[in-house]
C-alpha cells in the first residue's frame, strides 16, 4: 500500500527498500535506429519573457500589475486539494487550509494552480472531474487556474480509468517511433483537456541507466541519452498539439539512483561532463521543442553543487544550469514538496523561500500550506526575496497561462463532449498498436 507521501507529484510508486547510491557513468550501448531522429528546428519557448519587457497593454503585464503582494505569492503554489466537488468538505482541508472545501482554500490563497489525485477524493468519473475543474476555475475569477494532472499513462496513472490505457514510457521508446510519441502525448493531452486539465506532469525526461532503480524505471523512454531525448521533444511537441502544457522532469536527471527521492535523498555523483553526456540531452529537446515547465529533482549532485541541497533548492543547478547554461526561460517546478527527499535539512517554511531563491517558480504540494505561503509571503515583504524576483516567477506562469490560452479566461470543460473525447475509438486503436507492439524494430 501507497502512503500519502509516497503519492506525491513526480509519480511516486511501492518500491523495495533501496540500496546505496549508484555512480554508474558509462553509457548505454543501445543506440536509436533512424526513426529516432533529432526533433525538429529549435522552438521558442511559449512562455519566455521579453528581453525589453512588455508594454501596458501586454495582457501578462496588466494581469500582473492588477495583483496585490498576497495575490502574487499565491500564484507560486500548486496544492493539492480534497474532495469530488469544491464544496466538499474534508478534514483535510481543514488541516491544510484552515478552511473545510477547495472553494474556500482558493479564495483564502489565490493559488496558481492546483493539482488533481484519486488518493484526495479528486477522480471519481468524467462527469464528476468536469464539475470540479470547472468549479474549481469559478472560484478564481481574477487569474484562472493551472489545472495539473500526473498523467505519465503506465504505472503512473492518475485518470484511470477514465483515460485510454496507454502503455508507459518505455514501451513507447522500444519502438523507436518519433510518431508513435507525439501521437500518445496528443491523446493524452486532449483526454486531460477534455476534463478541464490544461497542465501535465510529463514526459518524464530522464534516462534510465541505473537497473537499480526503484523510482523511474519504465516511466522513462530508455537508457539512451539520444533516443530519449528524441522521445522527448516528441512528446512535448504531442501535448501542444493537444493545447495542453507540458513538464520535463526530473532536472538535473533522476536516472542514475538507487533511492527514492519520495523516502529519501538521493546522492548522484556525477561530474559535470557525465551529467551534460548522460542526462542534459533529454532536457535540451524538451527546451528546443518549447516546453512548458521543467519539474526539479529532489537528488543531490555535490560535483554539480557542493552544498549538499537537493537540485530543488540549488541555485547553481536551477539557475546555474537550467536557465543560464540551458537557456531555459519557462516556469520550473518543484516536485512534490511533501517527500523526504526536499525536507531533509529544512522547515516546510524555509524550503519554499529556498525554493523560490534557487529559480523556482511553482511550488508544488506543499504539506503545508500556511507555513510555506506565510514564509514566503514573510521573505518577500522583508526583502530576502525581491519583489523584482517574484514578478519574475509570476510573470513566467502568467504567460504560460497565456500561451495556451488560459490567461483572458479559463475554457469551460463539457461533460457530454468529454465522454465523447475519452476512451474514443480512435485513441482506443492507438492504445492497441502500442500494446500489440506496432512500429517496433
Amino acid at each position: 500500500m501507497i502512503t500519502l507521501v509516497l503519492a506525491s507529484g513526480c509519480g511516486a510508486v511501492a518500491a523495495p527498500t533501496p540500496s546505496a547510491d549508484s555512480t554508474r557513468t558509462a553509457a548505454p550501448s543501445d543506440a536509436p535506429s533512424s526513426a529516432a531522429s533529432p526533433a525538429d528546428p529549435p522552438a521558442a519557448s511559449p512562455t519566455e519573457p521579453s528581453a525589453g519587457g512588455t508594454s501596458s497593454r501586454d495582457p501578462v503585464r496588466t494581469v500582473l500589475e492588477r495583483l496585490t503582494v498576497e495575490e502574487k505569492v499565491g500564484q507560486l503554489f500548486m496544492p493539492v486539494m480534497y474532495g469530488a466537488t469544491v464544496t466538499s468538505s474534508s478534514p483535510d482541508n481543514q488541516a491544510k487550509f484552515g478552511v473545510p472545501t477547495p472553494a474556500k482554500a482558493v479564495a483564502k490563497y489565490r493559488p496558481g494552480g492546483v493539482i488533481i489525485f484519486p488518493w484526495a477524493g479528486n477522480v471519481k468519473n468524467i462527469k464528476q472531474v468536469v464539475a470540479l475543474t470547472n468549479g474549481l476555475q469559478d472560484a478564481s475569477p481574477k487569474v484562472p487556474l493551472l489545472i495539473g494532472a500526473d498523467q505519465e499513462n503506465g504505472r503512473v496513472s492518475r485518470l484511470a480509468p477514465l483515460v485510454t490505457p496507454l502503455p508507459a514510457a518505455k514501451v513507447i521508446g522500444d519502438t523507436r517511433d518519433l510518431s508513435l510519441a507525439r501521437a500518445a502525448a496528443k491523446v493524452t493531452g486532449t483526454e486531460l483537456r477534455a476534463l478541464g486539465i490544461n497542465l501535465d506532469f510529463a514526459p518524464v525526461a530522464d534516462v534510465n541507466i541505473n537497473p537499480d532503480n526503484p523510482v523511474i524505471g519504465d516511466r522513462a523512454y530508455g537508457s539512451n541519452p539520444t533516443r530519449v531525448a528524441s522521445m522527448v521533444g516528441a512528446a512535448v511537441k504531442g501535448f501542444h498539439d493537444a493545447r495542453v502544457a507540458s513538464t520535463a522532469k526530473h532536472f538535473p536527471g533522476h536516472g542514475d539512483t538507487s533511492v527514492d527521492s519520495h523516502t529519501g535523498l538521493p546522492v548522484i555523483n556525477h561530474t559535470r561532463a557525465q551529467w551534460e553526456r548522460l542526462s542534459a540531452p533529454p532536457f535540451r529537446a524538451a527546451i528546443r521543442n518549447g516546453v512548458d515547465a521543467i519539474m526539479s529533482a529532489h537528488v543531490v549532485m555535490p560535483k554539480l553543487d557542493p552544498t549538499g541541497d537537493p537540485a530543488t533548492l540549488s541555485k547553481p543547478i536551477l539557475t546555474g544550469l537550467l536557465r543560464e547554461h540551458l537557456g531555459f526561460n519557462g516556469v520550473v517546478s518543484t516536485d512534490a514538496l511533501d517527500m523526504a527527499g526536499v525536507r531533509d535539512k529544512y522547515g516546510d517554511a524555509e524550503v519554499a523561500v529556498r525554493a523560490i531563491l534557487a529559480g523556482v517558480d511553482l511550488l508544488l504540494m506543499p504539506p503545508d500550506m500556511d507555513k510555506a505561503y506565510q514564509g514566503v509571503l514573510r521573505a518577500v515583504k522583508s526583502g530576502r526575496i525581491p519583489a523584482k524576483r517574484l514578478d519574475e516567477s509570476v510573470t513566467r506562469l502568467l504567460k504560460l497561462k497565456a500561451a495556451r490560452g488560459l490567461l483572458a479566461s479559463a475554457p469551460r470543460a463539457d461533460a457530454a463532449k468529454a465522454a465523447t473525447v475519452l476512451r474514443s475509438p480512435e485513441h482506443r486503436a492507438l492504445a492497441n498498436s502500442l500494446a500489440n507492439g506496432a512500429g517496433r524494430r
